[in-house]
């Protein structure tokens, strides 16, 4: 099976995020973020330089959580891809770019917080209660196995 890969920013909210709603009635996301940026000396020493900054979007449901979750300073890592358009300006007409984030989530590396695992709980417990019902030894097995075999992505990811 091939391994699926995206293209993926990381980076800091440099503005207050927004919340606005498309023409289709859909929750956007939308944020500049700024990408810290280093030069490495002859030393080994590292010369912080400006940051760049962007645009970063997302819709749906991504953007519904996205919008009660970040502010600005949090550092986050996307993944999605970049979508490249043309605006008028002055006149003018002028390339410009935004990152589109499927995913989005808070930088692990620069950020402390704590998971809240409540709703993950709750269907393993109702899948356990379904299996306890079930008389038949392959669900028995099959819970069986899914409690030898603990995964932190959840029985979706074993395929259970």
């Amino acid at each position: 099976m091939a391994l699926h890969t995206q293209q993926s920013i990381s980076g800091f909210i440099a503005t207050e995020p927004q919340q606005t709603v498309t023409e289709r009635g859909e929750t956007r996301f939308y944020a500049r973020i700024g990408q810290p940026r280093f030069r490495r000396e002859d030393d080994g020493s590292f010369t912080e330089l400006a940051p760049t900054f962007h645009d970063l979007v997302a819709y749906r449901a991504t953007a519904d959580r996205a919008v009660t979750r970040f502010a600005k300073g949090d550092s986050f890592v996307a993944e999605g891809y970049v979508r490249t358009f043309q605006v008028e300006h002055d006149g003018e007409i002028v390339d410009r770019e935004e990152f589109v984030a499927k995913k989005l989530g808070h930088d692990l590396a620069r950020t402390d917080y704590e998971v809240d695992r409540t709703r993950r709980h709750a269907t393993i417990q109702t899948d356990a209660s379904a299996v306890a019902h079930d008389s038949s030894s392959t669900a028995r097995e099959a819970a069986a196995q899914r409690d030898a075999v603990p995964s932190p992505f959840g029985n979706a990811v074993l395929g259970l």
